[in-house]
């Protein structure tokens, strides 16, 4: 029977097994040996070896092919669950615990997206994780990571909201690949380096695709009526308006707009109420500045304090833990709860406190 493995003493297309062990094979006519494996074994066999030796030398370009078809791919490996038990240790009744990775995995992440309560929070959790942990999923997790910010993206691209937030994400995810793919073989990333390599080709096709947006006027009115606009609203209107925009950027942006709401966008109670929402009495009073006036300039002074200290965050929804059963799920999702009074129980965890929860 001849030997049709790989040796590293020759590619195994002349060697015979024999009483003795593997031995190079010798034609009995000329007594040299024999190059062709055809001389010994059938046309079949032959035919193998030669297909075994074409896709052995093309091995490095195929496998450059499926890492690319695999990053296109768009199946998720995970089961979409509305709650999920976290647990830091093994227990008789459990073993193993639970990471990162499989909680964003098998929670309902993609679906939440949809949801205009929960959009925030989830880009926010995504960039938590594109800034430090990235490098702690798992290969699954760090694809469902991919798929997901490309849902992200193409909802931005058809509701053309949000945009400055997500251009955001993508700069600190591209920020961090690039130092993460520098670091290869370090066992930094899972996958092949032409993968993440095209991956990051994708962000930069995003990051264009959002600032080629062309925001189109909507006019909602009906037949033969004016359609009415912010500024055709009452200025007490618009001052309440601006009030609830939680990010001074969004202000400055509206005051681009045009020249009237530029000047309310400069009201000293209006950028007040913004610093004292944000940050406390004892923040503000280490970051005073006065204005040419001699009155406190407030719009420069939020500026200031978001440089010093971390905004205020809050979100229309949020992932709240169950310390009773101590099981993680989106607020006002039912979970099996033996408790008498499961909402006393549970506490609403900052995309923070999600990423905290699976330090061990």
């Amino acid at each position: 029977m001849p030997f049709l493995g790989q040796d590293w003493r020759s590619p195994g297309q002349s060697w015979v097994k024999t009483a003795d062990g593997w031995k190079r094979f010798l034609d009995e006519k000329s007594g040299s040996f024999v190059s062709d494996l055809s001389s010994y074994c059938n046309k079949e066999v032959y035919n193998k070896e030669n297909l075994f030796n074409s896709l052995n030398y093309d091995v490095a370009a195929k496998k450059r092919k499926k890492d690319m078809l695999n990053s296109k791919t768009k199946t998720q490996y995970f089961h979409q669950e509305k709650w999920i038990y976290v647990h830091k240790g093994s227990t008789k009744e459990r073993h193993g615990y639970c990471t990162l990775g499989e909680a964003f995995n098998r929670l309902d992440f993609s679906t939440a997206i949809l949801d205009s309560r929960r959009f925030n929070y989830v880009v926010r959790l995504l960039e938590l994780i594109a800034k430090s942990q990235l490098t702690s999923l798992s290969g699954i997790a760090q694809k469902n990571f991919m798929n997901i910010l490309e849902k992200v993206v193409l909802k931005v691209l058809e509701d053309q909201q949000n945009i400055r937030l997500i251009r955001e994400l993508l700069q600190t995810l591209y920020t961090s690949l690039c130092t993460l793919v520098q670091r290869v073989g370090k066992s930094v990333l899972v996958g092949n380096i032409n993968m993440w390599v095209y991956r990051m080709e994708t962000i930069l096709h995003w990051q264009q695709q959002l600032n080629n947006i062309q925001i189109t006027r909507t006019l909602n009115s009906l037949p033969g009526q004016k359609s009415l606009t912010f500024t055709d609203l009452p200025l007490c209107l618009q001052l309440n308006i601006m009030q609830r925009l939680s990010d001074g950027r969004d202000l400055v942006s509206l005051g681009q707009a045009a020249p009237d709401l530029h000047v309310l966008s400069e009201d000293r109670l209006l950028w007040k109420k913004l610093c004292q929402y944000h940050f406390s009495e004892r923040q503000i009073r280490k970051r005073l500045i006065l204005s040419d006036k001699g009155q406190l300039d407030w719009k420069k002074m939020y500026f200031k304090l978001v440089r010093c200290y971390p905004r205020k965050e809050q979100y229309g929804d949020t992932l709240q833990l169950c310390k009773h059963c101590h099981i993680l799920s989106w607020k006002g999702t039912d979970h099996p709860c033996t408790a008498n009074n499961p909402e006393s129980c549970s506490v609403s965890l900052s995309p923070q406190d999600f990423i905290n929860l699976f330090k061990f």
